[in-house]
């Protein structure tokens, strides 16, 4: 990250309030001093939004990037093997980019709430948590504001839940070009579970089996649940994150990500439909 980069995700925040007071003021003195709406104001108007977005849209992709390739604490992957022995080296390595990949939905959720939906994630995120000072400073970096934990959750009644997982559900299937609606397979951060085999673990398949069920049973939840109106909360726009269709033909993006495409590609390394049971966890 340059000095640059660095200054400007401390300036993101302000970015637009300080367009907008840069704008109010010059206006009152503009016209205190006698001077004459026109072309020129249009055009300084235009250019300086214009700039304003693009700053903005680079501290996102500055953060995004800090994300994915930031250095976590070691004492995670330790945390996470102290409460699964079974696992090794390379599946704490697995559930780090789980746990990276919900906090990229973090980011693209805007401070919205969003909810962990699986047992090892939530171990290494309540393990961050505790080193409060290193979890609140890669936070502001990394998001612009530090988000409290949350146990991990399934769909239930209440709604606030809900659409924080769908918020997860859909912002993890973006990273990984899956159609969140009718998903094919499962992002990592909800097929880690299952893939490392975690006991009492949130498994989840991407839709519910077609035909006989098999036994064991070999999944509790489904990735096509989140757009299901069955359950409370907004499931029809996932927790009010998925773009909208403008009346000009275009997609308009509420958080100002944009720009996806619906396929099988996987750029975020994805991981098959998964096997096991579960209990299921605190979605109530």
């Amino acid at each position: 990250m340059t000095g640059f980069e660095w200054l400007l995700l401390r300036c993101a925040r302000w970015l637009w309030p300080a367009f907008a007071a840069a704008w109010v003021l010059g206006l009152v003195l503009g016209l205190a001093g006698g001077l004459h709406w026109g072309k020129d104001w249009v055009l300084s108007f235009v250019l300086s939004a214009i700039a304003t977005h693009a700053l903005a849209r680079w501290a996102d992709a500055v953060r995004e990037r800090f994300i994915r390739e930031s250095a976590l604490p070691q004492a995670l992957k330790r945390k996470l093997r102290e409460t699964f022995p079974h696992l090794g080296a390379k599946d704490a390595e697995l559930a780090e980019r789980a746990l990276r990949q919900f906090f990229i939905a973090a980011l693209r959720s805007r401070g919205q709430y969003t909810a962990v939906p699986t047992r090892a994630a939530d171990v290494m995120w309540e393990a961050f948590v505790r080193n409060a000072p290193a979890y609140a400073a890669w936070c502001r970096t990394a998001l612009g504001h530090v988000p409290e934990h949350s146990p991990a959750q399934v769909l239930g009644k209440k709604a606030h839940y809900n659409d924080g997982l769908r918020r997860t559900w859909y912002w993890a299937c973006c990273d990984e070009s899956i159609d969140p609606r009718h998903p094919s397979r499962l992002p990592l951060l909800f097929a880690i579970d299952a893939k490392l085999d975690i006991p009492d673990g949130l498994r989840y398949a991407a839709r519910p089996p077609t035909g006989p069920v098999p036994s064991p049973v070999l999944a509790s939840h489904y990735g096509a649940s989140f757009a299901d109106g069955g359950y409370s909360g907004r499931a029809n726009d996932f927790g009010g994150v998925e773009p909208r269709h403008t009346a000009s033909g275009l997609w308009e993006h509420p958080s100002g990500f944009g720009g996806f495409s619906w396929g099988d590609n996987d750029p975020g390394g994805s991981n098959a439909d998964s096997g096991g049971s579960s209990d299921g966890g605190g979605g109530d």
